[in-house]
């Protein structure tokens, strides 16, 4: 059946025309941490004057803290403006070649003018790097350095619309939704040392649609138009009628011109943002519906079911069931049916949101 299709192709589904979207949620899968490359870092005096860095695996060094003066060539330290100090503190890090990275943290003398030596050493390291999904969608890393608390997260591989935080969240995202693998989390404490590792990321969002269709509804003689209940805004939610006002946003939608000849689309539109989610008569097709012909929301597609042709005596037929909608009272869901009611409650007439009471 092509709603069934329509729901298996995921981010496909949502109509041809939307433009960017708006995140509900992320969450991620557990991170798998990289193995760090270095080890057995050492320092000692190279020279009378100079400070010697070793270790195993080591792709490059670089000073992360020292004295005012202090640099660092290769894997040397020299000291040339260097203030007099009994004890002063080198940090240099060892990185390999997939970006971790160890601190050396080196305690130094500078005895004189010129002169650094070696006192004693300690390493740095940051483990345990993981995602923690949190219940507001929003995704928290956390990780643990062997000497310091402060440590500062980042995020890379993102899909554009999302931008690195920790927590990592959809607010202000406009990441197309789905599963993206390979994303990079990297946690890197005050001393320079840094742990990377990778996760599978999930969006989960709605179609924010620009269009040229209309920003309105369709309302009966009694006031009554379509309302998705109780402001439900996803796939499977049910449309009843209520009635339509300015200040209703369950009752806002944006009619598309349909796929098919005379056709239009009706998609929820909530303060006039498009969601992706379509007015759909599934014919049987939704297990959940509570009626085999009951309105309810799905993602927007060009299939049928979410076609319907305003007639001339002003019903709406839908193009796959070729069942006219028809209202049950107040508060109750639309549904498809044979003929017309007798009442007129199936007698609509398109309307702006602007022109419904407020």
């Amino acid at each position: 059946m092509l709603l069934a299709s329509g729901l298996a192709a995921g981010v496909a589904a949502f109509p041809a025309n939307a433009t960017s979207y708006t995140d509900t949620a992320v969450t991620a899968s557990s991170v798998t941490d990289e193995a760090l490359g270095v080890s057995a870092l050492g320092a000692s005096d190279a020279s009378a004057t100079t400070v010697g860095l070793t270790g195993t695996g080591v792709s490059s060094w670089s000073l992360e803290s020292g004295p005012s003066g202090a640099s660092l060539s290769g894997s040397v330290i020299t000291c040339s403006d260097c203030t007099i100090a009994d004890s002063a503190t080198v940090v240099a890090d060892a990185e390999d070649s997939n970006g971790n990275a160890e601190a050396l943290v080196i305690t130094v003398a500078i005895a004189s003018a010129g002169s650094i030596q070696e006192t004693s050493f300690t390493t740095d390291t940051v483990t345990a790097l993981t995602a923690t999904n949190n219940t507001d969608g929003t995704v928290t890393f956390s990780a643990s350095s062997s000497k310091t608390s402060s440590i500062t997260y980042t995020e890379s591989n993102l899909p554009t619309g999302l931008s690195s935080s920790n927590p990592l969240t959809y607010s202000g995202g406009t990441a197309v939704p789905g599963t993206y693998s390979d994303v990079k989390a990297t946690a890197t404490d005050s001393d320079g040392a840094m742990l990377n590792g990778t996760f599978t990321l999930t969006v989960d969002g709605n179609a924010v649609t620009t269009t040229t269709g209309t920003y309105a509804n369709y309302v009966n003689e009694f006031g009554n138009g379509f309302d998705s209940y109780r402001q439900h805004d996803y796939a499977g939610a049910i449309i009843v009628g209520w009635p339509a006002t300015q200040d209703d946003p369950a009752t806002h939608f944006i009619i598309n011109a349909g796929t098919t000849s005379g056709a239009i689309q009706l998609e929820y539109a909530p303060n006039d943002n498009g969601t992706g989610l379509c007015v759909s008569d599934p014919g049987g097709g939704w297990g959940s519906d509570p009626l085999r012909d009951g309105l309810i929301l799905a993602n927007c597609n060009s299939g049928p079911f979410q076609q319907f042709i305003p007639e001339s005596d002003g019903t709406l037929v839908n193009v796959k069931t070729g069942l006219t909608v028809n209202p049950d009272g107040k508060g109750a869901q639309l549904r498809g049916e044979s003929s017309a009611v007798s009442w007129g409650g199936a007698v609509y007439t398109e309307t702006d949101i602007s022109s419904l009471p407020s």
